[in-house]
């Protein structure tokens, strides 16, 4: 197993720059999201540990190794696609051994490690047949197969689950969790899903164009947002925000409605509240005026505006709940689920 250390990396295509100076430090048996939107990088930045695209400054190393001049093949990695890339016309152990025939691995070896594999991932009865032949749920197992059986020091995941559907999705990355336990294989995992980010990884990096916005354990991206961004980008329903002015750790909407914080800051600032943290209060400072139920079971989202203004915001109330549509409802929030941006979206202690 291995640490994997990035140092100042930058990542540049002629003269656009698409990572701007990432660090991390990944400890050895660590599950590690790299979570953002499309077009963030975090793609390009999984292909530069894979050996896949070339490194324009900085230094990545796995173990005690600096591997930036490495071929992939070199590295001691093995990597799962969002496209399986599987070959349609091997059977699930041709699919599973390939790599070890490559690397002329005796046969009774290589047949240990595919069917002790298949084992784990409950695909022995399929060994035989071919990728046409299986659910998009059992070839993403042949592909994790494939990279189990290298025994590599790093797992690079690239977006495995995203050509499966939503149920399934959910128990393929409890798979994939436990899997990784299991093994103990320090392992990279690239998603735009923020949901699956939350349950898969012991520390998450947030990226945005680029730049890393956040780096840590998933409850610290929750309950204390190094920015705007990450505010709003972790966490379902998104965060909701108001322009207000704080003083005396008083945060005053443009309504004049008051809203108690912790914060000894002064002057304009973006207020943020969560939608499960809000609670109805008959004389609270937001007033929503209801537009729409979200009935989802466990809970019922209220989706309205403030009343008098136009800036949307959303209510997660535990239950069913049965309210009239342009009823107007007031709302308030403790002061420790408030978060406070300052005009640049840095966040305020």
């Amino acid at each position: 197993m291995a640490t994997i250390t990035l140092t100042d990396l930058v990542k540049s295509y002629d003269d656009t720059q698409v990572l701007h100076h990432v660090e991390g430090a990944f400890e050895d048996g660590e599950f590690i999201v790299i979570v953002g939107p499309s077009g963030c990088g975090k793609s390009t930045l999984l292909r530069m540990v894979a050996g896949l695209e070339s490194v324009t400054s900085g230094e990545i190393r796995i173990g005690d190794r600096v591997v930036n001049d490495l071929e992939p093949a070199d590295r001691d990695i093995a990597m799962v696609f969002q496209n399986y890339a599987l070959y349609p016309h091997m059977s699930v152990f041709d699919n599973m051994a390939y790599g070890l025939k490559i690397r002329r691995i005796p046969k009774d070896e290589i047949r240990k490690r595919v069917e002790d594999a298949a084992d784990i991932l409950e695909i022995r009865d399929y060994l035989q047949r071919r990728p046409r032949q299986l659910s998009g749920g059992q070839r993403q197992r042949v592909a994790m197969g494939r990279a189990i059986v290298r025994d590599p020091q790093v797992f690079l995941f690239d977006e495995p689950l995203s050509n499966l559907d939503a149920k399934l999705r959910v128990q393929m990355r409890l798979e994939i969790r436990k899997l990784q336990k299991r093994l103990g294989v320090t392992s990279i995992y690239v998603t735009h899903d923020q949901v699956e980010a939350m349950t898969l990884g012991d520390r998450l990096m947030v990226l945005n164009g680029g730049y890393v916005e956040q780096f840590g354990a998933p409850t610290e991206l929750y309950e204390r947002p190094a920015s705007i961004f990450v505010a709003g980008f972790i966490g379902s329903p998104s965060m909701n925000f108001f322009e207000v002015t704080v003083a005396e750790g008083v945060a005053t909407l443009p309504s004049g409605a008051k809203m108690s914080s912790s914060t000894t800051y002064s002057g304009k600032a973006t207020l943020g509240v969560r939608p499960e943290h809000m609670s109805p209060a008959p004389d609270g400072p937001l007033k929503i005026e209801v537009g729409m139920l979200e009935q989802l079971g466990a809970n019922t989202l209220v989706h309205g505006v403030l009343e008098g203004r136009s800036e949307e915001i959303v209510a997660s109330l535990p239950g069913l709940e049965h309210i009239n549509v342009r009823t107007t409802l007031g709302f308030d929030a403790p002061s420790e689920s408030i978060h406070l941006f300052d005009e640049t979206g840095v966040r305020i202690d």
